[in-house]
């Protein structure tokens, strides 16, 4: 055995090794040196059944839809998605204006809906009540608020007509039917999310990220209000009931403009501005298109593409083996080598298996074997013309490898294209066989040529057959 094969044997087994160890069912992930990782497989809508809904910009015809605010209302639904508790949920902008959500195994679809397409509330709670260490620990739960709620303190403040501020108002009076537990501490609002005018992300001198915002007139006279009265006290930042950031007065703020500091990173100081600047969706939102997939078609759709891909593939082997006999074989071999490979990466990235991604893997299946194919009819010319085995073998695959290229480079170009085509305009379907198939082209290659070569030239060093025409088909 050569140096060569000695080497790309090594990698080989290494790269089966793990691909065995993400593929097996029970796999218990990486878990060591920081890194968490589970790997499952992810299936989409149409095997497992679940809802997917087709939202849309609620504005009068014709009007602009600001880009921006449209990026954020994706990721604010995102977010709300992934509140749910759904397992791979797609959320995904489709062209200017609309936004495509897809929910696989959601069982109650009226209420996954209902919180999608709400406009959200941010509040700023009043913690002053508390002592510190214990609001602190109180990020990421939810809290009861007296905004919008029905109690029997009698009078509480809401939200006046202001357009500009939201300015919260001494004497309106509660109209929500929604109780508070008397049995729950219930905390004051001091203002809500409309009083900003501007949120962006800052360093100090010492280059730690802070969280500036400015407010509206209105709300910074309330803001300088409860500070004043306040200092050393905490303020609770709270998004739909849910506390996102618990920061502490540190001085009074007069002039309606304020820094939040903590030890922020980079992603947690933009998620936060993220949150504030948008805690409600930047534009309405409205649900012009339902389908819910019952989990029995889905059932039913996964096992009818498990049985005809068997049934393919068995053919696929057994061609192999009877028209090119020892290469076909090994190609078999690597086959199988290949759909682990392939399998293992989509549960590692993980990819959303949906019946086309399914189409998409079956594809690039046919892609390895052409390779193969375009190798093995390469090496049999070469014995015809009188090579020696050897020597046979080195020439059929350089001579196979620009038609190989070309082929495949052919493939993942449209493949990009048809990806392009999915993200821009919400094809889901087209996006998910799209990516499969680059995928599988992709370790196709490395089958076909690292693989396949590795196990033949294996084979043939401990295996010299006299009768080439009998075991290569000729």
């Amino acid at each position: 055995m050569t140096k060569r094969n000695q080497r790309f044997l090594i990698i080989v087994v290494i790269v089966i090794a793990v691909a065995i160890y993400i593929d097996v069912p029970s796999s218990p992930g990486i878990h060591f040196l920081g890194i968490n990782r589970d790997f499952n497989t992810r299936l989409g809508l149409d095997l497992v059944g679940g809802v997917q809904a087709l939202l849309e910009a609620d504005l009068p015809e014709g009007a602009q839809v600001d880009t921006e605010a449209m990026n954020t209302a994706v990721q604010i639904v995102e977010n709300r998605v992934n509140g749910l508790g759904v397992n791979e949920a797609v959320v995904q902008q489709a062209g200017d204006r609309r936004i495509v959500v897809e929910l696989p195994g959601e069982t109650d679809p009226e209420r996954a809906l209902a919180t999608i397409k709400q406009t959200g509330l941010l509040e700023f709670v009043d913690f002053s009540d508390i002592p510190a260490e214990q609001a602190y620990i109180m990020e990421g739960q939810t809290v009861l608020t007296d905004y919008g709620q029905s109690v029997s303190v009698g009078s509480l403040p809401t939200p006046t007509e202001d357009t500009k501020a939201g300015a919260i108002s001494e004497t309106s009076e509660i109209t929500s039917t929604d109780i508070i537990s008397p049995t729950l501490p219930v905390f004051h609002t001091v203002m809500t999310g409309a009083t900003l005018k501007n949120v962006q992300v800052t360093t100090n001198q010492l280059g730690e990220y802070e969280v500036a915002f400015e407010l509206y007139p209105d709300g910074a006279k309330i803001f300088s209000d409860y500070t004043s009265s306040h200092i050393g006290t905490i303020l609770a930042i709270v998004l739909d009931k849910q506390v996102i950031s618990a920061p502490r007065i540190n001085t009074a703020i007069t002039d309606g403009q304020g820094i939040i500091t903590g030890s922020f990173t980079q992603e947690t100081s933009n998620a936060l501005a993220v949150q504030l600047r948008y805690g409600s969706l930047p534009i309405p939102l409205k649900i012009v298109e339902t389908r819910t997939v019952g989990p029995t078609l889905g059932e039913d759709s996964l096992n009818k593409s498990l049985k005809a891909g068997i049934i393919g593939f068995t053919i696929v082997v057994l061609f192999m083996a009877l028209y090119y006999r020892l290469p076909g074989l090994v190609a078999d071999l690597a086959i199988l080598i290949y759909a682990a490979l392939a399998f293992a990466l989509f549960r590692f990235i993980p990819v959303t298996l949906t019946l086309p991604g399914i189409a998409g893997f079956l594809l690039s299946t046919g892609s390895a074997l052409d390779a193969n194919i375009l190798i093995f009819e390469r090496l049999k010319e070469e014995l015809r013309s009188g090579r020696k085995l050897g020597q046979a073998i080195d020439l059929g695959w350089q001579r196979a490898w620009p038609s190989i290229r070309d082929s495949n480079i052919a493939t993942i170009i449209t493949c990009s294209i048809l990806f392009w085509f999915g993200s821009t305009f919400g094809a889901t379907i087209v996006k998910g066989f799209s990516l499969t198939l680059f995928l599988g082209v992709v370790v196709s290659l490395f089958t076909a040529f690292v693989v396949t070569r590795t196990l033949l030239d294996i084979v043939l060093n401990f295996f010299k057959p006299s009768n080439l025409e009998k075991w290569f088909g000729i």
